[in-house]
């Protein structure tokens, strides 16, 4: 390691020591909120969260003139160890929404300098959440079929249709819409991608309560919202090269694993031993079930690898790739495998809803792995994947018809 570089971790250690509340170590995610919002962050969140803001390392490798911490990846590689050492999170990406993971990354590749330094500070500060308008109840996989319009009228932008599953929509600031601008040509052809503001008379949204429990999920109606003509992200008629962006970060944030609970967090063959017990030598009783677990490691492995081997190929690169695709449908597969073997693993204690029979891990899991199943949907569904994944890496022939 360089001299600088051990020079900045010791800077990090020290700036986490003076500024990371000693009370948020071990508590995750559950002081920001989620999906409650803002109203919900106790004190010593919000501290930590202005003090992050500030110093821009809740985007650490976003340049500085927006907010950003202006690192490098290797610093940015620093930043996180040090973090994860302290037990300190980063809870920017989670109070910004899609900001950080969608909305910002493409309004830094496709938005003006005006644009830029209008919404990007926001998202850093994770002060201002954002959502998505893409889906439609009649335009989902296909998402060119999508019918909300926006009309030209001054300095306006005027929006009309309806949205559906839009995560975060009561409870964000801003929206970044996928709307028809011109009819009268190829459906792709005539999409535009808008940022509109979410407090206006003319949004309305309606949470969606699904099986798991708490949704963020919503339908959203525009009944002649605006936005203004500055708003407009990329060219005109152009959205579906914003939106196509926009889903590659999409599917690079969703590639990671991540465990359902504090039981899903502990090694599966771990949990095994203390459910299913252990033969006299120490070792997992179910030979059956050690078996699968060993090749469910293998898989996690050689996902991670494969997660490395991509984004080494990828630095320099600024061209869309398929190859999120590949991980996405790697991560779907990795985490809902885990999510299956550690309930079967927990047996009847792992299907419980409610009541004091029930661990708190118990009961966290059950509807993590309900929610998991959305994983193979959202972001394209592993059908959509495994076409993109066919067409733009394997070259296979495009059988679908073209809008």
């Amino acid at each position: 390691m360089s001299q600088d570089l051990s020079q900045f971790r010791q800077d990090v250690r020290n700036w986490l020591g003076d500024n990371f509340p000693k009370s948020l170590i071990g508590r995750g995610i559950e002081p920001f909120g989620g999906v409650e919002g803002e109203a919900s962050i106790p004190e010593d969140a919000s501290s930590w969260r202005d003090r992050l803001g500030e110093k821009g390392w809740g985007t650490p490798t976003w340049p500085s003139e927006y907010g950003g911490g202006g690192l490098t990846p290797a610093e940015a590689a620093v930043l996180s160890e040090e973090m994860h050492a302290a037990g300190a999170i980063n809870p920017i990406p989670l109070l910004a929404g899609m900001g950080v993971t969608m909305v910002g990354p493409t309004i830094l590749e496709y938005g003006t300098e005006e644009q830029k330094l209008k919404h990007l500070p926001g998202i850093c500060s994770g002060k201002v959440r954002w959502c998505l308008g893409l889906s439609e109840p009649n335009a989902g996989s296909d998402l060119a079929s999508l019918q909300t319009k926006a009309e030209e009228n001054g300095d306006q932008w005027v929006i009309n249709g309806q949205k559906i599953w839009t995560s975060g929509a009561d409870i964000s600031q801003w929206c970044g819409a996928l709307v028809r601008t011109d009819s009268s040509v190829a459906k792709r052809d005539g999409i535009s991608f808008l940022l509109l503001p979410m407090d206006q008379p003319g949004v309305e949204t309606r949470p969606i309560k699904l099986i798991a429990g708490a949704s963020p999920f919503c339908e959203t109606y525009f009944n002649d919202a605006e936005a203004e003509k500055t708003d407009l992200l990329g060219k005109r008629n152009d959205g579906w090269s914003v939106v196509k962006r926009l889903l590659q970060h999409e599917r690079a944030s969703q590639t990671g694993a991540r465990p359902t609970s504090n039981k899903s967090a502990q090694p599966l063959q771990e949990a095994a031993k203390d459910y299913c017990g252990t033969d006299q030598d120490g070792s997992l009783a179910d030979k059956d079930l050690r078996s699968r677990i060993v090749d469910h490691l293998m898989h996690t492995k050689a996902h991670g690898l494969t997660i490395s081997r991509i984004s080494a190929e990828a630095k320099g690169n600024p061209e869309v790739s398929a190859a999120a695709s590949i991980l996405k449908n790697s991560a779907t597969r990795v985490s809902q495998d885990r999510a299956e073997l550690l309930l079967e693993i927990m047996g009847h204690q792992g299907i419980g809803w409610e009541g004091d029979a029930f661990s708190e891990d118990e009961l966290e899991n059950v509807r993590g792995w309900l929610s998991g199943k959305a994983i193979s949907i959202y972001g394209g569904s592993y059908e959509i994947q495994n076409n993109i994944i066919a067409k733009n890496i394997l070259g296979l022939p495009e059988t679908t018809q073209k809008g």
